[in-house]
């Protein structure tokens, strides 16, 4: 992994849960974890917004870090409106799926919505930066990796 990125997970999310946790003692990753805590600012500079809204992500975008928000669905427009930067908001293929097997009692999950570690390897890997690395400790790796080899290509 040679590209940047800022996990900015919300604060009240479990880590224990979080798909990112197996990264966090990764000191070989150009990785930048900042809290989210309600009520105060969070300055990311210029940066590629993993957002489902955006503009279809391309190598173009590979010379900014990327910027993964690990949150809720429903609690994401709340986090943003407390990012500063310069934001610019990158969406992967709709044909990207998730191997987490999710399911809301409460709210409707998105069809496109990833674990916050398929969403930066995804970005990565169209980036033309594959790190297969990042899936270590992610239980549906090998899941992940098959659903969307049409996409990825076969393992390196």
């Amino acid at each position: 992994m040679r590209i940047p990125a800022i996990l900015l997970r919300l604060g009240r999310e479990s880590s224990r849960k979080c798909s990112l946790t197996p990264l966090r003692d990764r000191e070989d990753l150009p990785l930048t974890w900042k809290r989210h805590v309600p009520r105060r600012r969070v300055n990311v500079g210029e940066v590629t917004l993993l957002h489902p809204e955006g503009e279809p992500l391309s190598t173009a975008d590979a010379d900014r870090p990327l910027l993964v928000v690990d949150s809720s669905w429903r609690h994401l427009p709340g986090v943003l409106a407390e990012v500063d930067g310069l934001l610019h908001r990158r969406s992967l293929p709709a044909s990207v799926r998730t191997a987490y097997p999710r399911k809301s009692t409460t709210f409707e999950d998105p069809t496109n919505g990833l674990a916050s570690v398929e969403a930066l390897h995804a970005a990565l890997c169209l980036l033309g930066d594959r790190d297969d690395s990042l899936l270590e400790g992610y239980r549906w790796a090998g899941d992940w990796l098959e659903k969307n080899s049409a996409i990825f290509g076969e393992r390196p």
